[in-house]
């Protein structure tokens, strides 16, 4: 999954240890233990040299990593070993662990904000966050509805966003996402559907997709029973998949989302866009959410992470399964690649 083209340029990825009272630097520690991870960028860690030992000592590895306090010479380092940019502002016991902490959710946002004015001065080329928990951003002075929103403004970017997710060869998207029900129908507009279109298409095309399938569901059950049921898929959604068809898009539907997971299964389609959350997360997590991946998708620099969260029920055991860490990783590379070969 997610392997290397062996013509594209190598990309310069940040790893951050995300919420270091969740499971983050132990599924990163995990992941970098993995030799074969090396061929796929040259990986920087940024985060504090003591969490980033305590997840390693949990997760019982031993990874051998070069410490730096100033970001350009970890940035220059070519040694065998991972460069760690040491931040030196977090430090907490195992007692700590599994907590919800404003102190940590401060580090976690501090930390992706010294990889994103990095991105942004053009030193590195994509960021892999581990799993963050957005209420201890929040407590730690993060006001923001998600990270999404955060890293657009961060990045001082206006264009259109949204969150993608992945299992290996199933992806999806929504129109509305984190708003509450009532706010949805407001959101399903023909230009907003557009958007995702082309999102989701240009984000599978740096994934590796020549000409992705994108399946778009209904709104209303049945797709509206011809008008019966509501008519949005006569008046917004039908129009809005014609228009990306015209623009070169290979796009189907609407489809009723009672079904379209079914169709998906068969390989009829390689993307399904929701029109609103839950129509598409209860589908997408029923087939294996726990091994997913998180794309924030639409910005100018590439960022992914595990499509699960901090863990606090396991935290500090050393069970937790590295392999969605390893998946975001190598995707958010492949797509970091994909754009250095096409700038």
């Amino acid at each position: 999954m997610f392997e290397r083209e062996g013509f594209m340029k190598k990309a310069k990825m940040v790893l951050t240890l995300g919420d270091s009272t969740g499971i983050g630097p132990e599924v990163l520690a995990k992941a970098l233990n993995d030799p074969a991870m090396k061929e796929h960028a040259d990986f920087v860690i940024v985060g504090d040299r003591r969490m980033w030992d305590m997840g390693a000592s949990i997760a019982k590895v031993q990874v051998p990593v070069e410490v730096f306090e100033d970001a350009d010479e970890a940035l220059k380092y070519g040694g065998e070993k991972y460069p760690l940019i040491d931040r030196g502002n977090l430090n907490l016991s195992m007692e700590d662990l599994g907590k919800l902490s404003a102190e940590s959710g401060k580090v976690t946002g501090d930390d992706l904000q010294f990889a994103l004015m990095l991105a942004k001065a053009g030193k590195i080329n994509g960021i892999v966050y581990a799993p963050l928990n957005k209420a201890a951003m929040y407590d730690g002075g993060y006001h923001f509805e998600d990270e999404l929103r955060y890293f657009a403004h961060a990045l001082e970017y206006k264009g259109y966003v949204g969150e993608i997710n992945t299992i290996g060869t199933l992806w999806t998207a929504r129109v509305a996402s984190h708003v509450p029900m009532k706010e949805v129908y407001k959101m399903i507009t023909k230009e907003n559907i557009v958007n995702v279109i082309r999102l989701t298409d240009r984000t599978l095309r740096e994934a590796g997709y020549e000409r992705p399938v994108i399946g778009v569901n209904a709104f209303n059950p049945h797709s509206g029973d011809n008008g019966l049921c509501g008519d949005e898929e006569i008046r917004v959604i039908a129009p809005a998949i014609e228009e990306a068809r015209r623009e070169g898009v290979c796009v189907k539907g609407p489809f009723s989302a009672d079904t379209v997971f079914l169709a998906a299964q068969r390989g009829e389609m390689d993307l399904i866009i929701g029109m609103y959350h839950d129509q598409i997360q209860v589908g997408i997590k029923l087939l294996g959410f726990q091994r997913g991946v998180s794309i924030n998708a639409g910005l100018p620099v590439v960022l992914t992470t595990p499509a699960h969260g901090t863990a606090f029920d396991i935290v500090g055991r050393g069970t937790a399964d590295p392999g969605p860490m390893k998946h975001a990783m190598m995707l958010g590379a492949k797509m970091a690649a994909s754009r250095l070969e096409n700038e």
